[in-house]
């Protein structure tokens, strides 16, 4: 630790489980919804052990977080309703996805579409 990093002072699940607030200690506040959260993972499922390896995840538009487990005293692990719950959401990657929310998302848009894929989840049979 350098000294610098800043301390969440709230970190609230929304009641229809669709996104996430976290406010710092300096001021700075997000809401995250649960769908950029998922999409932008840092588990390895998602990241890979490099750059090359990481996927685009589609069909997840309306995944909801059912549980925020704390993970020490720097994270948070998230559990989706998809079963994911490997990543580990440090306080620092959490404000890097806010204050980088708008070019990552448009990032993982322009992959979808790169890629044929959707942001709808699969129909049911």
């Amino acid at each position: 630790m350098t000294g610098t990093e800043q301390w969440p002072t709230e970190l609230r699940l929304h009641k229809d489980r669709k996104a996430l607030t976290i406010a710092f200690d300096d001021g700075e506040s997000f809401e995250l919804a649960a769908e950029y959260l998922r999409v932008k993972s840092p588990s390895a499922e998602v990241q890979g052990h490099s750059p090359d390896e990481r996927k685009t995840v589609p069909g997840k538009k309306n995944v909801m977080i059912i549980d925020v487990v704390p993970v020490g005293n720097y994270a948070v692990r998230l559990m989706f309703d998809d079963l994911h719950s490997t990543g580990i959401f440090s306080w620092d990657y959490l404000r890097e996805l806010g204050r980088n929310r708008a070019i990552n998302w448009q990032e993982y848009i322009d992959e979808l579409a790169v890629k044929g894929l959707s942001r709808e989840p699969p129909a049911r049979h």
